[in-house]
């Protein structure tokens, strides 16, 4: 009889050691990864088990809305932050309604290592998965519009879809052929090309197209200093020729340091009458290069060089009718101090440098030329 007892009591155990690992590495592992989703091949085994477990004990915690019809609040993350600290006031300020629940849902699917440094836009009305998922999404609530340098308003246009704006290029492109107020030493009739002031916009996502143009002449503006007017001025130009001399030399002036010197050239024609003969100027009138996939053609053709349009400066002297690009701060002091030379003629070196060699006669400007 004793020894009937002691195998059944060996029996129990086996079962329930058995039910037991079956409970632990077999029903909660699935049961988890059915309801929230496969876990992170990061985790070992004895985590994968340990999560499942922490998971399935939250119940409706983490898949039912905190507040329902609650409101959106903003909530930022900062770069490196951890996701402790994120889970921590996540809760502090009311938006999850346990802290362990979303760190342990995030860290079980891998979430935590995609988590975006932001702003967002968040409500109570939704579950921790919701809110987990949310922040994989990077749809913070500012929009980041880069302008770089040399762009000319179609370039700048087409950046706008992956800028998180909402407005539509070719609106941009019309609202921009109106100046905003703020650019009143323009004429009435001139549009934005060549003030979209280079740099970085942090900016609401709802903002309009009229918005951030006012934004960026606004940027510009606060750019223009007393000594840019100041330099402008000495070389007898008013801020939008100046402007569009500085947007040919921004074309031109791969090699940032020979600015002044490209800038000298121009000036230095412009002062005795002699055509400008710049290739940028052509290849803002040629506009969009569909072979090519470019605004700027290069090289230019025959028919290019030839066409008929006052922004052709082989064809046509002076200063074309306004700017071709955006200049950098470093292209319109260029052309304020430019300089002092005796040039009238500059080509690109035949070494793929990025520099120019430069001549005070045409007779040098050709002895220049590549062999």
């Amino acid at each position: 009889m004793r020894r009937y007892q002691l195998h059944f009591i060996l029996a129990f155990i086996v079962l329930l050691a058995l039910a037991c690992i079956y409970l632990a590495f077999g029903y909660l592992p699935a049961r988890a990864s059915l309801l929230y989703g496969p876990p992170a091949a990061s985790l070992s085994i004895s985590d994968r088990i340990e999560y499942s477990a922490r998971l399935l004990s939250y119940g409706e915690v983490l898949t039912a809305p905190y507040i329902p019809n609650a409101p959106e609040q903003r909530f930022r993350i900062e770069p490196g932050e951890s996701v402790y600290s994120i889970a921590t006031r996540l809760y502090d300020a009311g938006i999850v309604s346990n802290s362990q629940a979303f760190f342990d849902y995030v860290v079980y699917t891998g979430l935590d290592m995609t988590i975006q440094a932001g702003k967002y836009t968040l409500s109570p009305s939704l579950s921790i998965v919701d809110i987990a998922k949310a922040l994989q999404k990077f749809s913070p609530s500012d929009a980041t519009l880069v302008i770089l340098s040399g762009w000319r308003m179609e370039e700048i246009a087409a950046s706008l879809p992956t800028s998180g704006l909402s407005i539509d290029p070719q609106a941009f492109i019309s609202a921009a052929q109106t100046r905003p107020a703020v650019l009143d030493f323009l004429p009435p009739s001139a549009s934005m090309e060549g003030f979209f002031y280079p740099d970085t916009y942090t900016l609401p996502r709802e903002t309009t197209a009229e918005q951030v143009l006012d934004i960026i002449a606004r940027n510009f503006v606060q750019h223009l200093t007393e000594d840019l007017k100041n330099g402008f001025a000495s070389q007898g130009l008013d801020i939008q020729q100046a402007v569009t001399v500085a947007s040919i030399v921004e074309r031109e002036a791969i090699r940032p340091e020979e600015a002044p010197l490209i800038a000298s050239v121009y000036l230095n024609r412009l002062a005795i009458g002699m055509k400008l003969d710049a290739d940028p100027t052509v290849q803002y009138a040629v506009g969009f290069n569909p072979a090519q996939n470019t605004w700027w053609t290069n090289p230019l053709s025959t028919p290019d060089l030839d066409l008929d349009s006052p922004f052709n400066t082989y064809n046509y002297s002076g200063l074309p009718p306004a700017p071709i690009s955006n200049p950098s701060y470093e292209s319109m002091y260029a052309v304020a101090y430019p300089a002092s030379t005796p040039y009238y003629y500059f080509r690109a070196k035949c070494d793929n440098s990025g520099f120019h060699l430069f001549a005070a006669t045409l007779e040098e400007q050709i002895a220049n030329g590549c062999e």
